[in-house]
């Protein structure tokens, strides 16, 4: 019965958490303007996520000044994957070439939401554990931040190229990663000691990287007007995610 609560609770906390996606993607006609404000939202929730969820999270578990190198692993390790893609790639326009970093951002924004997800499922799965209200609540919470969190993906993903059909599907199966783990961690119980700090630290640190790389440069590369309203919603992202997160105690 226990297992059954745990798979209803996930399914029913992912497709709270898709529901803002998916009105992004039903508003077409007006897709240009809510991209434009919703993008520097997606990289505020980022960087809420890394320092008011994720690195407080991280600390609990562990030394501060560890995982925090940890986490500047996390930042170099997404650079290099991003470099080493660059290398087999030859540029011969700067349409292809925008085209390859599209490309690549998108890569990095998945991988980043699989590992947060996959995270999210820990908590979950060990919330379980204990009983099911604990569980219900954990996931509560979770979908909760994870609202705001998956607005932005789903405008990131958007801005990068791809199209409505492969972002949902793209958000579906990064959401899968929850119950994958959750389910591990329930079967397994006490038996796995799995690195939660560490992991926790470097998926921080790819949020930081993508928000600092690839979204905050774009929003300096925009007409002062729009550049100004796009850092605004840069802020605006972080206050309402923080909140959120504070709020809850997540």
């Amino acid at each position: 019965m226990t297992l059954l609560y745990l798979v209803l609770a996930i399914v029913a906390g992912s497709a709270l958490s898709l529901l803002g996606g998916l009105a992004l993607l039903r508003a077409k006609k007006r897709r240009d303007l809510a991209i434009l404000l919703t993008l520097p939202f997606g990289a505020g929730a980022l960087l809420a996520a890394a320092f008011f969820d994720l690195l407080p999270e991280a600390f609990h578990l562990g030394s501060p000044r560890t995982l925090l190198l940890w986490t500047l692993a996390g930042f170099i390790l997404f650079f290099v994957l991003e470099r080493c893609a660059s290398w087999f790639h030859h540029h011969h326009e700067h349409d292809d070439s925008k085209l390859h970093q599209n490309q690549q951002q998108r890569r990095l924004i998945v991988i980043g939401d699989i590992m947060h997800n996959a995270i999210d499922g820990l908590a979950i799965g060990a919330a379980f554990s204990v009983s099911i209200p604990t569980g219900i609540i954990t996931t509560l919470a979770v979908s909760a931040h994870e609202i705001p969190k998956e607005l932005g993906t789903f405008a990131l993903l958007l801005s990068r190229g791809w199209k409505d059909k492969t972002v949902l599907l793209a958000n579906v199966a990064t959401a899968a990663a929850t119950l994958a783990t959750a389910l591990v961690v329930f079967y397994l119980g006490t038996d796995v000691h799995l690195p939660i700090g560490p992991l926790l630290a470097m998926t921080a640190g790819f949020f930081i990287y993508v928000a600092a790389s690839d979204i905050i440069p774009d929003i300096h590369e925009q007409p002062r007007r729009t550049g100004t309203i796009q850092a605004a919603m840069l802020v605006i992202g972080i206050i309402v995610v923080g909140y959120v997160i504070t709020l809850l105690g997540v």
